[in-house]
Formats: structure tokens, C-alpha cells, sequence
């Protein structure tokens, strides 16, 4: 799969992820501070990783910031793009079941390395749901972006 991968500064886990993620099997497009050149600042670190997503360049996205509510609310701005703020694996898992989530927005700041670990194996575990009342939550998000 392929994963874009932004952080708004290198601090906590920003330097874990793509290693983590490539570890797995995965390729990753960096953004934002993890890329020399790019604006590092959230709002647009999260959208380039975002519009990777949106665009077909890039399968999910895992966008980070301090708190990571930034890096989720400039991830979710991106049509297509539904960024989940996760601060423990039951939260990834249910964000990908439930609302089929796209973007793992991550907490620089809340964020071990045992629990990145924790997220991602869940995250990557989860299939959206089957449920026709959980597809119909995920169509209507969509529908409120047009």
C-alpha cells in the first residue's frame, strides 16, 4: 500500500513512522518536515498528504501533529479525505470499521512508540464495516462535502 506520511515538526514519533511503515511493507511519500523543502506548518503538511490520498497517489495517509486535531481537521478540509484523531489502537480500529477512515491523524506529543505500533496494527487490521447503517454513515459524510 502506499502511504503519505506528514508531520508539522520532527519531535516525538514523526521520525518512526515511515521507517514503521516501509517495515511493514508499505512505500511512503513524505510531506511537511519529514521533507526537505516542503512547508512544514500543519495546516499544509496535512492537506499535501491529504490531496496525495484524494488524487490516487498515495492509498491512506498518517498526518501528524502536536496535538494532531490540526492535522486532522486540515486532512478532513480535502474532499475524500476522512481523517480520524486517534489516541489508542481501539480508536484506530473502530475510526477504520466504523467511518472508514482514510487518514490516521496522530498526537506528536501523545504518541510512544509502543503505541504507534499498537495504532498502526489496528489501523492496518481494520476493514470498514459491512453494516449497511455504518455504509450509510460513510455516504452520508461524503454527501455533506458535495
Amino acid at each position: 500500500m502506499r502511504i503519505a506520511v506528514s508531520a508539522d515538526e520532527v519531535a516525538g514519533v514523526a521520525e518512526l513512522i515511515g521507517p514503521e511503515l516501509e517495515r511493514r511493507g508499505h512505500s511512503v511519500l513524505l510531506f511537511g518536515a519529514l521533507a526537505p523543502g516542503e512547508r512544514a506548518d500543519w495546516a499544509w503538511s496535512s492537506e499535501a498528504a491529504a490531496r496525495a490520498v484524494a488524487e490516487g497517489r498515495a492509498d491512506q495517509a498518517v498526518v501528524a501533529c502536536w496535538t494532531g486535531a490540526g492535522a486532522s481537521i486540515a486532512a478532513t478540509k480535502v474532499d475524500g479525505v476522512r481523517a480520524a484523531l486517534c489516541t489508542d489502537a481501539v480508536m484506530a480500529d473502530g475510526a477504520r470499521k466504523w467511518a472508514d477512515a482514510n487518514a490516521l491523524a496522530l498526537s506528536l506529543r501523545l504518541t510512544s512508540q509502543p503505541l504507534l505500533i499498537e495504532m498502526l496494527d489496528a489501523w492496518f487490521a481494520g476493514e470498514p464495516s459491512a453494516d449497511p447503517v455504518d455504509a450509510a454513515n460513510v455516504a452520508h459524510v461524503a454527501a455533506i462535502e458535495s
